[in-house]
């Protein structure tokens, strides 16, 4: 299901470019998106056999295999980042460390398919009241942040405005104020033709109240709006193949309707007993109009 890009699909849109510029107009193609939410779990000696060495290069290679144009990650310390970008050389890796704005603690990286995409800009902001500032929000543990870029689709030109984010696991007023935080943040900076994905560890389900900003913001769950969906809905699995009571629906890939949702997947996916991660990645295949056809 989650192969490489179509021949069919590159040769049409090869046609397409070739055509005059009013055939453009008429049979544009649409923008097609891959995109992954996945918690990587942070390097930590104390998960012993389950500490990031030994995981590393299954979690490299899931997201290799799976191939996604956007990439959102959460947990990701300095070493890991670097780790991870240096295996990865097509994608672009934007965002900033939470503790101090720069390379301090964690971070929730873009991962941006440079052949797919040119990165217009991008930022972080805080998850608290002072969000243009490394802080510490509301009931919150740790500092939390959204890393957010405005990319240009470079087949037709199409702009997607996309957030990656990871939300506090245990302040519900953190949480709470996070979503509205964020929903005011997106109706200030989403510019109109903007196509919008939001990523991210919610540390939350859907139905928890601090998720109810961002769908009165018009956002929707790709898994519910999915043509198709495969896998289990449970994204936390404590590094157990079969999660048990503690297993928690938590990592979400929201969308604005202009998307339509080809497929959501759940990758629980282990190597000889073993999970690459704490948490199972979520994949979604989206299709939206494009604006415009060529550079």
């Amino acid at each position: 299901m989650f192969g490489s890009k179509s021949i069919a699909k590159a040769l049409c849109a090869l046609l397409i470019l070739t055509l005059p510029g009013a055939a453009l107009a008429r049979n544009c193609p649409p923008v097609e998106v891959r995109a992954i939410s996945y918690n990587i779990r942070l390097d930590l000696a104390s998960d012993g056999a389950n500490a990031w060495p030994y995981r590393r290069d299954n979690l490299i290679g899931q997201v290799e295999i799976i191939r996604p144009d956007i990439i959102g990650m959460q947990e990701v310390l300095p070493k890991q980042r670097r780790e991870i970008a240096a295996a990865l050389p097509g994608y672009e890796f934007v965002g900033v460390a939470r503790d101090d704005g720069k390379d301090a603690g964690e971070y929730s990286p873009l991962g941006i398919d440079k052949s797919e995409f040119q990165i217009v800009e991008s930022g972080t902001f805080w998850l608290s009241p002072t969000p243009d500032r490394p802080s510490l929000g509301w009931d919150a543990s740790y500092k939390r942040i959204a890393t957010w870029a405005r990319l240009r689709h470079r087949k037709s030109g199409t702009s997607v405005l996309a957030l990656n984010t990871h939300w506090d696991h245990r302040g519900l007023v953190a949480r709470r104020e996070s979503g509205a935080l964020i929903s005011s943040w997106i109706a200030r900076n989403r510019k109109p033709g903007d196509h919008l994905l939001l990523l991210g560890d919610f540390n939350a389900p859907l139905t928890e109240e601090s998720m109810a900003a961002l769908k009165s913001g018009g956002l929707v769950d790709s898994r519910s709006a999915a043509s198709s969906a495969t896998g289990g809905d449970v994204t936390f699995n404590g590094f157990q193949i079969l999660p048990g009571d503690a297993a928690r629906a938590v990592d979400h890939i929201l969308v604005d309707p202009v998307w339509k949702v080809r497929r959501h997947a759940t990758i629980a996916q282990h190597f000889d007993g073993r999970v690459a991660s704490d948490h199972f990645p979520v994949v979604a295949d989206l299709t939206a109009p494009a604006k415009r056809c060529g550079r």
